[in-house]
């Protein structure tokens, strides 16, 4: 039962981890990406 419950602990430990990891990545990385497309864009327009 105790190998269970260990099993179940870092089952959830990684879940926990790859969510925060893709909330993390959402928040902050995709966010990045869109102000130098932004920055792009209007760089194209002044031409």
């Amino acid at each position: 039962m105790d190998i269970f419950l260990e099993f179940a602990r870092e089952v959830l430990k990684g879940i926990t981890r790859a969510v925060s990891a893709y909330l993390f990545h959402k928040a902050f990385l995709d966010e990045k990406k869109t102000t130098l497309r932004r920055r792009k864009q209007k760089g194209g327009s002044h031409k």
